[in-house]
């Protein structure tokens, strides 16, 4: 009895992309899981921020409606977190320990790594400011809604902006150097951002050299007066995003 003519034929070709991704995707969000002190420490500083400024008078803010005006930017200051600090860290730890130069040789381009993984921190920032967000309703933050795709707009290019960041300071420097920038970084971010207490006002300018005070302000236009987000704002995040990834697509390395 004969096999008919190609059943055991060898056909070895690379997986669609979309398969590719959607596994890295996946595996991004397993090892994520897996590392769940960093996303409690990722939840745990906006956390502290957001009771301790929107529930105490510990520090002065501009507004009387604490609340209106911290929730908002802690919920920018934790997509800061996760898709800036935690990102540009844990990857420049995976290049460092060979991890990515294994993904190197895979059918994964560098593109597709960079994808994937600002695809998955979507989903964790999605995941956490739904939960953020809930502990200020509970606190008495009273959110208003009818700009709610706006909002969702103006994070989504935050994160991208982020990631970016990330992956390009995380494809240049030695793990050691990239903890320390990406933390100064995001202190720096913290104390003039406007996130606790009353910042310097920088005026539009302020907009495009700090991506978080920018977005912060978007999420309390929208969140917190219902007002559209300033064209200048969209400007900012929008530059912040193109120019972060393509520096991430061109500089970026595997080892």
């Amino acid at each position: 009895m004969t096999a008919s003519t190609g059943t055991f034929t060898p056909a070895p070709r690379r997986a669609p992309m979309r398969t590719i991704l959607r596994s890295q995707i996946r595996m991004e969000l397993v090892l994520t899981a897996r590392r769940g002190e960093a996303v409690v420490l990722a939840m745990g500083v906006p956390l502290l921020v957001l009771l301790g400024a929107g529930l105490t008078h510990a520090t002065n803010l501009p507004t009387d409606d604490r609340l209106g005006y911290v929730v908002p930017g802690v919920l920018a200051l934790t997509v800061m977190s996760t898709a800036f600090t935690g990102q540009a860290i844990t990857t420049g730890y995976e290049r460092s320990y060979g991890v990515l130069k294994r993904l190197g040789a895979s059918p994964l381009t560098r593109p597709g790594l960079l994808f994937a993984k600002t695809a998955a921190i979507l989903c964790l920032v999605g995941l956490q400011i739904l939960a953020l967000a809930a502990v200020g309703v509970v606190a008495g933050w009273r959110p208003d809604l009818t700009e709610l795709l706006p909002a969702i707009g103006v994070t989504v290019l935050a994160t991208a902006a982020y990631c970016g960041l990330a992956l390009f300071i995380a494809g240049l420097m030695r793990p050691e150097t990239v903890t320390a920038a990406a933390t100064l970084i995001y202190v720096l971010m913290l104390a003039a951002g406007g996130i606790m207490f009353a910042a310097p006002g920088l005026g539009t300018a302020g907009w495009f050299l700090l991506p978080l005070a920018a977005h912060a302000e978007a999420l309390r236009d929208t969140l917190t007066h219902g007002t559209a987000v300033p064209g200048t704002i969209w400007l900012s995040l929008t530059l912040w995003a193109v120019v972060a990834l393509t520096a991430a697509a061109r500089k970026f390395r595997w080892e």
